[in-house]
């Protein structure tokens, strides 16, 4: 069976990893969504979508994780469609997996069966908290997998988002 685990991954963080790893326990392969694919240096969303596909691709990699496949999702900015919109680009899944109460709420209208993941409650992973993290010179690296800082590190991501933050 496939899940589906949607999210922007600014950036990808070891909670995200925790959540691929214990699905992975019950599932046969797990489709990653990156959600809002088109955006990219701006507030909320630094990385690019290939940026952040090349963040988890790496990071699936180092821990011997196969069993999964990245996918581009734009957004349409338009709730009603928007699960229509993601089922255009990825039909093959039974199940999704969210920890945000929308997300939930529009699949499951749609007759789809969703996995709420309590690991982000019990940790302090945040993409945002990350970011905050990062353009405070505070310590972020701890949060996120060592390939992920690598390539923060690699396409100046610090500066980015130091920049974004200061706007």
């Amino acid at each position: 069976m496939k899940v589906l685990f949607i999210g922007r991954f600014q950036p990808f963080h070891k909670g995200h990893l925790r959540v691929i790893q214990t699905i992975l326990k019950d599932f046969d392969q797990v489709i990653i969504g990156i959600g809002s694919s088109q955006y990219s240096h701006t507030f909320d969303n630094p990385f690019s979508g290939e940026e952040r596909k090349e963040m988890i691709d790496l990071s699936l990699k180092e821990v011997e994780i196969e069993n999964y496949e990245i996918v581009m999702i734009p957004d349409i900015h338009n709730p009603p469609k928007w699960v229509d919109h993601v089922t255009g680009i990825i039909s093959d899944f039974e199940f999704v997996v969210t920890n945000n109460d929308f997300t939930e709420e529009l699949f499951r209208k749609k007759g789809f069966k969703t996995i709420r993941t309590k690991l982000f409650q019990k940790t302090n992973y945040s993409g945002r908290k990350i970011r905050e993290l990062i353009a405070k010179g505070k310590n972020w690296e701890e949060f996120v997998p060592k390939k992920v800082t690598i390539i923060i590190k690699k396409i100046n991501g610090v500066k980015r988002i130091k920049e974004l933050f200061e706007e």
